[in-house]
């Protein structure tokens, strides 16, 4: 596969080249390395997205963890089926995004490898339930604290910061409670971790 070189170069670096044959003082470089990071931000803020599409799906399913055994009925774990559909549209709107020439920055790559690992870490937890008593609403929350907490300080985006230490607050709150509660408890933590700064993030790219 033949790569082109532009796709992982900054726009304003490129601009920059065009621009200016002169070597470049530190005042210019600093300021160079400020508009890569500001194209960075604004291309991740585009991913309000995601953020939106899995605290809903995320909380519906807590929620159903909660709500389903109240009401007698058995199995509510069949609730995560929703993830499936969700997959199916991240993986889509992933691949559609690929196509596209807008240029993908070192910044983002880092981000994108960091929710990867992410994804890795919680398939891998799941086969092995049992050796943690299946306290999995309080590793996952500690978990998705660290993507999160890094998209926040990437983006220099304090709700999407504090979202990610209310995740830490949250697996800890769930280690305490009956595991019925600590659904209630994901739900509300994922509620206030994703999909507040999602609708923040998305009012800040509509403004743009």
């Amino acid at each position: 596969m033949v790569y082109n070189v532009n796709q992982f170069i900054p726009l304003s670096y490129i601009r920059y080249m065009k621009n200016s044959t002169n070597e470049m003082t530190a005042e210019q470089s600093l300021g160079i390395i400020t508009s890569m990071i500001q194209e960075a931000k604004g291309n991740i803020r585009q991913n309000s997205f995601y953020f939106l599409l899995w605290g809903w799906v995320v909380v519906l399913a807590h929620a159903g963890m909660y709500l389903l055994p109240l009401l007698d009925i058995g199995k509510p774990y069949y609730v995560w089926f929703v993830t499936i559909p969700a997959w199916l549209i991240t993986f889509l709107r992933i691949y559609r995004e690929g196509r596209t020439d807008v240029p993908v920055t070192h910044l983002e790559k880092v981000m994108g490898i960091a929710w990867i690992t992410f994804g890795v870490t919680m398939a891998l937890l799941i086969p092995f339930g049992a050796k943690f008593n299946f306290q999995f609403n309080a590793l996952i929350l500690l978990f998705t604290a660290v993507p999160t907490l890094l998209s926040g300080f990437a983006m220099r985006f304090k709700p999407l910061i504090i979202g990610g230490i209310l995740f830490w607050a949250g697996g800890v709150i769930c280690f305490l409670v009956s595991a019925h509660e600590s659904s209630l408890v994901a739900a509300c933590t994922v509620a206030a971790g994703y999909l507040v700064p999602g609708y923040l993030l998305r009012s800040q790219q509509d403004n743009v």
